[in-house]
């Protein structure tokens, strides 16, 4: 009986043409992921598509190659294929014609007729035949990738990689390691066992990204002996380390600090330090230079900075009476349950949602309601 592995690249050699998916509200290791398993298909000769809903590249991870070949969208146009071997009779001619509601299909041989057994039928997706999503908890977080391709979902083998506790497991195969740092350390593991030289210094440098953004450069996280060794090993394999610490976090613009110095002299908190939030308004923006893009970073710099926050929400002033407001969240608390009462949208460690309410109201009523909602979680 084969093992996961060995199941894993038995669907690889099968296949064509590979879908590789990630969650809309993607990670940096979502990315990362992504493309290292591209590359490595690409390399055993396969035809694959990397795939995120509606999918920009950021800025922070332009210095990997082929970011911006990711498509926000896909077409899987279902065929339907009949085919009738011809190398006994030959055709001689093919016409088709609609009678009684049917499509009729005629093929005059070439000399003897034609047998039944010689006709056969099959679907076909767009030519993907295997579909294979990483660091993503559910099909549902693949957002209109999935939602508007159910029926291809279904209807093809998906193997499902990921390192989150809450991933549900819902593919064929499901290559879940709770314990590693990143989906790009258990993408390691899979493709060097698989063969010792896979792993060029391309492959690794994007491996290493995952690994590092993950971790927030191995300061956040449950970091194993194996983490580090998986780490050592890209490096030694050719990870440019420098590169990705450079563009990750040695390259931060002007206006992004501005804006983080803005968050942080407004910071609050509360419930012994888990809940942590910060108030921008639109003076802050104007100010500062930023944008709405910048607050992924500012949402890093807090999980770094402040490691016992478990949920930590940033308001933004958006009209009078209009707030947006952002909840992160880490270990187990599920953001989603947080933001519910406002339709939030995102994942369950991060959501966005607006509130009916002026910046100041946002802030007493939301926080009120997650101080709430957190006290009657299980500790």
């Amino acid at each position: 009986m084969l093992n996961e592995d060995q199941q894993i690249f038995e669907q690889i050699a099968r296949a064509k043409k590979i879908l590789i998916a990630f969650r809309r509200d993607y990670t940096g290791d979502a990315i990362a992921s992504a493309l290292a398993l591209c590359l490595f298909l690409k390399k055993m000769d396969k035809q694959a598509v990397v795939a995120s809903d509606r999918f920009s590249a950021p800025p922070l991870f332009s210095f990997l190659p082929h970011l911006d070949k990711t498509q926000g969208e896909i077409k899987t146009a279902n065929r339907f294929i009949i085919s009738l071997a011809t190398t006994r009779a030959g055709a001689k001619e093919i016409s088709y014609q609609i009678k009684d509601s049917e499509l009729e299909f005629i093929v005059t041989p070439k000399n003897e007729q034609f047998r039944p057994e010689e006709v056969s039928i099959k679907t076909e997706n767009n030519g993907y035949d295997l579909v294979m999503v990483v660091a993503s908890p559910d099909l549902e977080s693949l957002g209109r990738i999935y939602h508007h391709h159910t029926d291809f979902f279904f209807n093809v083998p998906i193997i499902n990689i990921d390192h989150h506790p809450d991933n549900e497991k819902f593919g064929q195969i499901n290559k879940v390691d709770i314990t590693a740092i990143s989906t790009t350390e258990i993408l390691f593991n899979l493709i060097n066992n698989y063969a010792d030289n896979a792993i060029d210094g391309e492959l690794a440098t994007y491996l290493l990204t995952g690994i590092f953004s993950e971790s927030k450069s191995f300061k956040i996280g449950s970091l194993t002996p194996n983490s580090l060794m998986a780490a050592s090993n890209l490096v030694a394999l050719g990870a440019d380390r420098e590169l990705i610490v450079r563009n990750l976090y040695q390259s931060r613009d002007l206006k992004t600090l501005k804006l983080w110095g803005r968050a942080l002299a407004k910071l609050k908190s509360d419930a012994g330090g888990k809940l942590v939030w910060s108030c921008l308004s639109k003076i802050d923006f104007a100010k500062s230079g930023g944008t709405a893009d910048c607050l992924n970073d500012v949402v890093e710099e807090l999980v770094v900075s402040i490691p016992e926050a478990e949920v930590i929400i940033i308001f933004l002033e958006e009209e009078t009476d209009k707030t947006n407001f952002y909840i992160h969240t880490t270990r187990n608390i599920n953001a989603q349950i947080l933001g519910k009462e406002f339709e939030a949208i995102g994942s369950k460690n991060s959501v966005k949602a607006v509130a009916p309410y002026s910046l100041v109201e946002a802030e007493t009523k939301i926080i009120a309601g997650v101080k709430n909602k957190l006290a009657k979680l299980p500790m």
